[in-house]
């Protein structure tokens, strides 16, 4: 999930063609997060089936990893502060392989507490590379277009999303504890899987290290040219609005990981469309990520004519309706209707932050602070979202993010009259 971070504030920003060059160098990191944190999807199926695992269990696998966000941000951005982005970043990403040879060790002594404090590992790199990543993407050029190098930066890390859930597949999802024989040959098969997937990952991670860190002259941005002013998180926490935004946030992070995770479960359910696990991540990629992916190139389309309000009003009304069917319904019908829950989640992150920022009267920075914080409702929905599952039934599971939702309308429709 991405921080959308508040556009840098600029003095004198040339926007020279120099500019360029470093600005791809920066959108490859937002590519990497969202291919790592869309193979946590993959990754808690396969998790259950390994250790036998309840849905509520499975989805320690988001908790570990979105309890970064809350833990993490602030820190991060002091470490930022002390640093500078490229230093950060390079740190972030050391993180992340560290991580993933955590992950190796779980494996390993085949314990699920350990990948668990793996996951929180490599989710800290994230939450580092995003707080030093997305204002340096804004920064490296003409400030008039920081809001177009955000967004394109952004869409190449849906771009990740999409393609994590597809490598899952192929990796995690076939084969092993998912192929015809069980036992303990396929358990081994299936936790040598795992090894294979976050060797990879870890390589390429410090690839991409060693790459920023022989192009880290490039990367500053001049600064006299950052928007140094702000507060801390308590002013934000003084504005009623502020904290309405957070909560809606929360909703949001918690409402996406929890459908998200849960996909490949309900998918593969007999009742449902009654596909290989291996199968179902296919879909989840190409129609749950894909159309967010897609979804965010329209809906930028769209908010140039329609108020922020209405959008986000009506995507999260839809989203209730899709949520709502999928309780009731079963087959194709439950199926594309939980899958085209992407679609309209797409324009939801980017319009609950700017309505936030622009209606909340405490400072800017304090403000992304606290809204970044609020990232962590995708370490708590899911565990609600599991739980219900195994009390309740999967289908069911779907009436968290559909409560989700229902407040994510109300602050849109509170967003609107406030203009």
């Amino acid at each position: 999930m991405p921080i959308q971070a508040a556009p840098s504030r600029t003095r004198a920003s040339t926007g020279s063609p120099t500019s360029v060059m470093p600005f791809i160098h920066v959108t490859t990191l937002f590519f990497a997060w969202g291919f790592v944190t869309s193979v946590i999807d993959g990754l808690a199926p396969t998790a259950r089936a390994i250790f036998h695992l309840s849905y509520a269990e499975q989805m320690l696998t988001q908790f570990a990893f979105f309890l970064a966000y809350g833990v993490v941000s602030l820190p991060a951005a002091s470490i930022l502060g002390r640093l500078g982005a490229p230093r950060s970043i390079v740190a972030a990403l050391g993180v992340m392989v560290l991580g993933c040879l955590i992950v190796l060790f779980g494996v390993q002594i085949e314990s699920y507490p350990a990948m668990l404090l793996a996951l929180f590992v490599l989710a800290s790199g994230v939450t580092m590379l995003q707080v030093a990543a997305n204002p340096l993407s804004a920064a490296l050029g003409d400030p008039s277009r920081s809001h177009f190098r955000l967004t394109l930066s952004q869409a190449f890390n849906s771009f990740g999303t999409v393609l994590g859930p597809l490598v899952a597949s192929r990796i995690l999802l076939s084969g092993g504890l998912f192929g015809a024989d069980g036992g303990a040959a396929a358990r081994a098969a299936s936790l040598h899987k795992i090894d294979v997937q976050f060797v990879l990952i870890g390589a390429i991670v410090l690839l991409l290290a060693f790459f920023i860190w022989s192009v880290r002259g490039s990367l500053h941005a001049p600064r006299e040219e950052q928007d140094v002013t702000g507060g801390s998180l308590r002013d934000a926490f003084r504005s009623g609005w502020a904290l309405f935004g957070a909560l809606a946030i929360f909703l949001y992070v918690g409402s996406e990981v929890g459908t998200g995770t849960i996909m490949i479960n309900f998918l593969s359910q007999p009742d449902i469309l009654g596909v290989t696990p291996a199968r179902a991540a296919t879909l989840l990629g190409v129609f749950f990520w894909g159309g967010a992916m897609v979804g965010r190139f329209i809906g930028s389309q769209l908010l140039r004519l329609v108020r922020a309000g209405t959008v986000l009003a009506g995507a999260a009304i839809v989203n209730i309706v899709l949520c709502l069917v999928v309780t009731q319904a079963s087959g194709e019908v439950a199926g594309v209707c939980a899958l085209a829950l992407g679609f309209f989640n797409s324009v939801m992150f980017p319009t609950i932050f700017t309505l936030t920022l622009d209606r909340s009267d405490a400072p800017s920075a304090s403000v992304s602070g606290l809204l970044c914080t609020a990232i962590v409702g995708g370490a708590v929905l899911p565990l609600l979202t599991g739980a219900l599952a195994d009390h309740a039934g999967i289908a069911t599971a779907f009436a968290v993010p559909l409560l989700g939702y229902v407040g994510i309308a109300i602050f849109a429709l509170m967003g609107r009259r406030r203009a």
